[in-house]
């Protein structure tokens, strides 16, 4: 099964688990890789471009966000669009002593179509 555009509710719905077992590795190069070279990411008020820029940036987050667990859902999709609600928690410290945080919020990702 092709996890590529035109969508289909099953790809859709395998897409996002892909991505929620990827992001749940903690490994920025890993999740670098299934974004463009050239993805463009607003975060709050940064803008990330660039596979390196994502991975530095999932360096530092994940550096900070002990113990993150993600979980995404199909919140809607077009034959090339998917928007995903998202939710992730994490502690502030490495023993887990800390504070608890949970983190909501909606993913739109536009795919451009194949190219011959």
């Amino acid at each position: 099964m092709s996890l590529r555009p035109p969508f289909t509710l099953q790809t859709a719905l395998k897409k996002v688990k892909v991505a929620q077992d990827l992001w749940n590795t903690r490994s920025p190069a890993k999740v670098a890789l299934a974004y463009t070279p050239d993805t463009i990411w607003r975060n709050r008020d940064r803008f990330v471009q660039g596979r390196p820029a994502v991975e530095e940036f999932l360096q530092a987050k994940w550096e900070k966000e002990h113990y993150y667990v993600l979980r995404k859902e199909l919140f809607a999709f077009t034959d090339n669009k998917i928007a995903v609600q998202f939710f992730y928690e994490w502690n502030e410290k490495p023993d887990a002593t800390g504070q608890w945080f949970r983190t909501y919020g909606l993913e739109a990702c536009p795919h451009r179509p194949l190219t011959q």
